[in-house]
């Protein structure tokens, strides 16, 4: 078990690994007793004693994938050629590495009364998944639409998943997007383009209304601001995470 507390952290055992889409890979790790974490927040992964390492070092920031009541902590990321992802694609199941945190205020508002509007891209979905799980486990009341936007549909981790979730939690709501599904092999009859003001009027009763959560590469959620702005969207009721280098 993983159970050793340090004054860095935890000591955390990976127990299993997953391919979730083309070139995204879900871990699995023993979830320490004591670590506690709101949906949406991460932590930081350190190798222990890697067989190789680069100028960016041994630690990376992951957001928590897995809801507080799953059993294990689960984090996915694309398969990138760094030392630290060859790594962590290698290393036996059973080796350990560090975990700090949890970090983050990218979590869920407690007003019910106010839609979450999630606008996801690619592997921005990690921390978005956390959150509409834990929702459909704890039979939340709390309106949730996730806008989650990929090139295929064979890229979209957890998109099977997210889309299910509609039927076990009806204050849930998923709209997916695809940019270019003419080069996938699935059949896809959802969303087609980009996140957009005309895909958000489309899907929701009153725009300017809920508070929005964006996550994604830095140029996704620049432009993606822009527009909700644009659309009459307080700055305050716009939050984001960009994830870099992923």
């Amino acid at each position: 078990m993983s159970e050793a507390v340090k004054e860095s952290g935890y000591t955390v055992v990976l127990t299993e690994r997953r391919l979730v889409a083309e070139g995204t890979m879900a871990f699995y790790f023993d979830k320490p007793a004591q670590f506690v974490f709101t949906p949406g927040q991460f932590v930081d992964l350190t190798l222990l004693q890697p067989s190789e390492t680069d100028a960016a070092g041994d630690t990376r920031a992951f957001s928590i994938a897995s809801a507080p009541q799953e059993s294990t902590l689960m984090v996915a990321t694309r398969l990138r050629d760094t030392a630290f992802k060859r790594e962590l694609q290698r290393m036996p199941l059973g080796s350990t590495v560090r975990m700090e945190g949890p970090f983050g205020k990218l979590v869920l508002h407690t007003d019910q009364t106010r839609l979450a509007v999630f606008l996801a891209g690619g592997i921005g979905i990690t921390p978005f998944r956390s959150i509409v799980v834990q929702a459909a486990m704890q039979r939340s009341p709390h309106l949730m639409v996730l806008f989650y936007s990929n090139r295929r549909p064979e890229d979209a981790p957890f998109l099977d998943e997210l889309q299910v979730l509609q039927d076990t939690n009806p204050h849930y709501r998923f709209v997916g997007t695809m940019t270019e599904p003419q080069k996938s092999s699935r059949v896809w009859q959802g969303e087609t383009g980009y996140i957009n003001a005309a895909l958000l009027s489309k899907h929701l009763v009153n725009v300017e209304k809920p508070i929005y959560y964006v996550v994604g590469p830095p140029g996704m959620v620049g432009a993606l601001r822009t527009m909700l702005k644009g659309a009459g969207i307080d700055d305050l009721d716009i939050r984001t995470e960009k994830f870099a280098g992923y």
